[in-house]
């Protein structure tokens, strides 16, 4: 029995091991190690933005910055054709003075003062010389742009040691200037001839004094808001010069400047395709009238001396003097108790007009 006990003991044992082998131990959980918390990080210092780049120089024709290495420069003086069928001009808008002065039947025509031609490319059309214009040039020591002139003009270059580039006679023509392929397709041939910024730099570099004598300096002073104190209201002004040319200029507040139209739109530069505009606006009074025997009609304009003008600035009007005391002289402008007028940074617009044959409103 004992026996009987002991066999049957050692069969269960053995049932239990073989058990216990046929029977796959569950795997171990792993140990997950804890997630580093992140450090708070300080919030980065904003960078203050860079100032914007500002020349240390000034545009003696503009109290605009420039780089300083320009401001001696000589500017360039621009003869641009006015008339309707030659419109769109090229480059006029980057003027720094627009002068605009009648000449025979009506018309007018514009002399555009560049202190830098940097950058201003196409420019035209070019047209002819006459001695008032020669004048305005003088009066900056400008070198002076043009195709042909009036017999008196031809006479008063050499005579008045202006330096000149034409572009019919004188020698210049056939290195600066040419027929603009796109104006011939619609304009006459008159109204094609062009030159640009890059040729009348790299010509007078070799033909002529490029910056002013010593001791050489401009008198006008400028200021950031040119604006007339007590002036009146003056946001619309039209000067009619004739029955053919009336210039209108409406003042824009947003930029402060005052936006040019003529032949009933906007004065549009068809280089750029910019509205011509300026912050200082003058019309200057003065005796105009036909040159006795002259077939042709053309004037004689009064530039040396004195007399009327009106200002416009900021949507405001004053009455002011202006003075040139010789033809190499500049204008001087001035307040009617004699006080030196200071103008608003930025493009001026001088229109030169005869009380007599012109009318000048605004409001």
């Amino acid at each position: 029995m004992r026996k009987r006990f002991l066999a049957m003991l050692l069969a269960a044992m053995m049932v239990v091991s073989l058990a216990g082998c046929g029977k796959e131990e569950a795997p171990a959980e792993p140990v997950m190690e804890p997630e580093p918390v992140a450090e708070p990080q300080p919030e980065p210092e904003p960078q203050p933005e860079p100032e914007p780049y500002v020349p240390a120089g000034s545009n003696p024709l503009t109290g605009e910055p420039m780089e300083p290495e320009l401001e001696k420069d000589r500017p360039v003086a621009v003869m641009f054709n006015n008339l309707k069928a030659a419109q769109p001009q090229l480059g006029v808008s980057q003027a720094d003075i627009i002068y605009e002065v009648p000449a025979e039947g009506g018309i007018t025509r514009m002399l555009g003062v560049f202190q830098s031609l940097e950058g201003v490319g196409t420019l035209g059309s070019i047209r002819s010389s006459r001695p008032y214009y020669l004048e305005l040039a003088l009066g900056h020591d400008a070198l002076y742009v043009h195709a042909g002139g009036s017999p008196e003009a031809y006479k008063d270059i050499p005579a008045w040691g202006v330096d000149n580039m034409d572009g019919v006679n004188g020698g210049s023509d056939a290195k600066i200037f040419w027929r603009d392929a796109e104006r011939r397709k619609t304009m006459d041939y008159e109204h094609t001839l062009v030159t640009s910024s890059e040729k009348i730099q790299e010509y007078a570099e070799g033909h002529f004094r490029t910056e002013h004598k010593d001791g050489y300096v401009y008198t006008q002073a400028f200021v950031q808001d040119g604006t007339p104190a007590g002036g009146a209201p003056a946001e619309h002004v039209t000067l009619k010069f004739s029955n053919y040319k009336t210039g209108k200029f409406d003042y824009d507040s947003d930029s402060k400047q005052y936006l040019a139209s003529q032949y009933g739109g906007a004065y549009t530069d068809g280089a750029t395709g910019e509205q011509v505009s300026a912050t200082n606006v003058l019309v200057l009074e003065t005796a105009i009238s036909v040159i006795p025997g002259d077939k042709a009609g053309r004037l004689t304009v009064q530039l040396t001396g004195s007399g009327d003008g009106t200002y416009f600035c900021g949507g405001k009007a004053m009455t002011i003097r202006w003075s040139k005391a010789d033809r190499n002289s500049q204008f001087v402008y001035t307040l009617a108790d004699g006080t030196p007028l200071t103008m608003g940074q930025g493009r001026s617009y001088v229109c030169i007009m005869s009380p007599k044959t012109s009318t000048l409103s605004y409001e």
